[in-house]
């Protein structure tokens, strides 16, 4: 017999005048791992973020083991059994393991001898779940998988019964999830209980004994995970049926309109993060470039869109080189010759979240007709055109008036996207085009790039989601150490195939 570890029960959470959560009612079983889904807004994280006191419920009532609880606090949650793993690790970078771990309770450690006692007590779980974590090793060289796992020992180390995890596969290889999955299912084992909130269904399935739906705050739906399919859970999310994986036809790839020759770039650092790349783009063709977050791929969009100084190697746009190691490019003029890009970090690089959603709606463009004439803006049209946009988007709330940092990260994509892929350009350069985006908008947004490509457009696609990368591209590049270690033609390749390359094993 299962018994409930956790129970919500009328949850109740405003910001303002939006409601993020409306009459919540949850059981979490012991013991089990339960999927929590659904699109952004939705309301999925701030529970998760009241359960870990981040956020205090306006009224209802939270009970673990069938005792009603207060959480004011993280650290309420905490005493209480309650831990989270957030989709940003919480970890101080030039710290040890063992010093992040005792961070925030290093008061209850006298250094010295019950610092020992707290290696032992660590060594004995990491050997327990198989986490193979260096104690002593300093969290700036761990892989992002190991940090991942710190962060779990942090919270098995003080005591939880329950772990949250918010997205935890985002930035990991296939390789890197199955272990993750190991850990997971052998917390399971030992009585643990898991909640998971991931967009990923194939994820649910895998992995879930239950499966709670969320859509506009409210919990819409909940089932056993065996009773259920991808299909039907991503219709709940949505409300509407949704195509999983979009049907592209064969086309005929035209000249090469985007060439890149042996391109070197460094850091901010001035450390050497491209290295010798070598590529090139057809007319009517998608090119992802597949590879864990931090191998060289934030660094060169950077430099292909005119952002970041080229150390040395060529770019080619339309037969014309538009490289310059001396000076940057200039994106501007880049914007003039038919190249766009959605950058991978919406916030620095993408938007002025200080600005309203209107204005970002046409930053780059602004000088162009419809939007202005003779450097005079025409509000009129910027509105109008706002308007149907953000309703072509399915942007929530519909407001372009409103500051762009009120809207979630899903949303902020959203206008960023729509702004791009509306100019028609003929390459475009896309960084993570659907982090942070609901199911029903990843549809749309893969159907308006295969749109572009069928009509010529040139387009590079960064993407962690392997997903992604294998649904959309028409050819495959994998990326490691700044190095470009392999190339497929996406025809029978298998993510596990990517995910070795992906790691470095040739």
């Amino acid at each position: 017999m299962v018994s409930p570890i956790l129970e919500l029960k009328d949850i109740n959470k405003s910001f303002g005048h939006v409601q993020a959560n409306k009459n919540i009612n949850l059981i979490i079983n012991k013991g089990t791992i339960h999927g929590i889904i659904g699109e952004n807004g939705a309301g999925k994280s701030t529970l998760m973020s009241i359960v870990y006191g981040l956020y205090q419920a306006d009224s209802g009532i939270i009970s673990v083991n069938g005792k009603e609880i207060k959480l004011k606090s993280p650290r309420d949650s905490i005493e209480n059994g309650i831990g989270m793993v957030h989709q940003h690790f919480m970890l101080v970078e030039n710290f040890t393991v063992l010093e992040n771990i005792v961070l925030g309770f290093e008061g209850e450690i006298i250094f010295g001898k019950n610092l020992e006692k707290a290696k032992t007590d660590l060594k004995n779980l990491c050997d327990t779940y198989n986490l193979n974590v260096d104690l002593d090793s300093i969290i700036a060289d761990l892989s992002v998988g190991f940090r991942q796992r710190v962060e779990i020992l942090k919270s098995l180390y003080r005591g939880a019964e329950v772990f949250i995890l918010d997205e935890p596969t985002g930035v990991l290889t296939p390789q890197e999830v199955d272990e993750l999955f190991k850990i997971l299912r052998s917390l399971k084992e030992e009585g643990k209980t898991i909640v998971l909130i991931t967009h990923k269904l194939n994820e649910i399935m895998d992995l879930t004994s239950e499966v709670s739906v969320m859509r506009q705050g409210e919990v819409v739906g909940h089932t056993a995970t065996e009773s259920t399919n991808r299909e039907k859970l991503a219709e709940m999310m949505v409300g509407r049926s949704v195509l999983l994986r979009i049907n592209k036809s064969k086309v005929e790839t035209g000249d090469v309109v985007f060439k890149v020759e042996n391109l070197t770039v460094k850091d901010d650092l001035d450390v050497t993060r491209v290295k010798n790349v070598n590529l090139e783009i057809h007319a009517g063709e998608i090119l992802g470039l597949a590879g864990v977050t931090g191998n060289g791929q934030t660094e060169l969009l950077e430099a292909l869109s005119g952002i970041r100084q080229v150390e040395s190697g060529e770019i080619y746009l339309n037969g014309e080189k538009i490289s310059d190691n001396s000076e940057l490019l200039n994106p501007r003029e880049l914007k003039e010759k038919g190249l766009a890009h959605v950058p991978e970090d919406r916030q620095r690089m993408g938007l002025v979240t200080d600005f309203k959603a209107y204005e970002n709606l046409i930053f780059g463009y602004h000088d162009q007709e419809p939007y202005s004439k003779s450097s005079i803006m025409k509000d009129n049209k910027i509105i109008d055109y706002s308007k149907k946009v953000m309703e072509e988007y399915d942007v929530r709330p519909r407001s372009p008036h409103l500051i762009t940092s009120n809207f979630s990260g899903g949303n902020q994509q959203k206008l960023i996207l729509s702004r791009e892929l509306n100019e028609s350009p003929k390459v475009l350069l896309v960084g993570q085009p659907t982090r942070g985006v609901d199911i029903g908008a990843i549809e749309f947004i893969h159907q308006r790039l295969i749109d572009m490509r069928d009509r010529g457009a040139a387009i590079l696609l960064v993407s962690v989601e392997l997903e992604e990368v294998l649904s959309l591209s028409d050819r495959i590049v994998v990326m490691f150490d700044g190095n470009i270690v392999g190339e497929r033609v996406n025809k029978d390749v298998t993510d596990r195939e990517l995910g070795l390359l992906m790691a470095g094993v040739a």
